[in-house]
């Protein structure tokens, strides 16, 4: 069977190596923050100004004037700290993140990444951080269902959709597979509830 949200979330939490300084992008990413090992050290930023973000609150945790940049209710750990937007963005284009999990309509094997728009008359684009984040961050991570709801594969030759970064994707991580992309095109990782061939047969990219 394809992995649950929450089950492809521990997939990506047990890739983001101790240390790392993290963002998780809206949507689905935001789940990796109750994945992560207390004692990994990883610190998650979030762009509307928070270090050291914990998992998501819940019950009496919940304080509605601490949340993520999705509106999510979120815990604090041990030195948290709160800063700025501007400052938070320049944590971002600066390079100081070592990983971002955003999520996406579209990725092309070669690691270029859409986001934002797909592009429909009258869809409302919500670009947010998200170019900041794919240019910015060392590595970026995206997380996804691998088909859209007509079975079409959002892993793609090249994107329909207008680009929030070109090549700047290193691993999809999916419903049904991890996958990396890069200049040398997609390799497979490992597959949930698909063969490497059924995965080829579907993908044709």
């Amino acid at each position: 069977m394809p992995l649950s949200t929450d089950e492809l979330a521990a997939i990506v939490a047990r890739d983001i190596p101790a240390g790392s300084y993290v963002n998780l992008g809206i949507g689905q990413p935001t789940k990796v923050a109750d994945h992560l090992p207390r004692d990994s050290g990883i610190v998650l930023h979030t762009e509307n100004g928070m270090l050291n973000m914990g998992p998501a609150a819940t019950g009496d945790q919940i304080d509605p004037e601490l949340i993520n940049a999705g509106k999510v209710p979120v815990t604090e750990l041990p030195g948290a700290s709160y800063f700025h937007h501007a400052d938070s963005f320049a944590m971002m284009r600066g390079g100081h993140l070592d990983v971002c999990v955003l999520g996406a309509f579209q990725v092309s094997v070669t690691g270029d990444l859409a986001n934002w728009h797909t592009g429909k008359p009258g869809d409302i684009p919500a670009v947010g951080g998200a170019m900041d984040l794919a240019i910015g961050a060392k590595q970026v991570f995206v997380m996804m269902t691998l088909f859209d709801k007509q079975g079409r594969s959002k892993l793609v030759s090249t994107c329909a959709y207008p680009l929030t970064g070109i090549g700047c994707v290193s691993r999809v991580y999916t419903d049904v597979a991890v996958i990396d992309v890069g200049p040398g095109g997609a390799t497979v990782r490992e597959t949930f509830g698909i063969t490497a061939d059924e995965l080829r047969d579907r993908l044709a990219v």
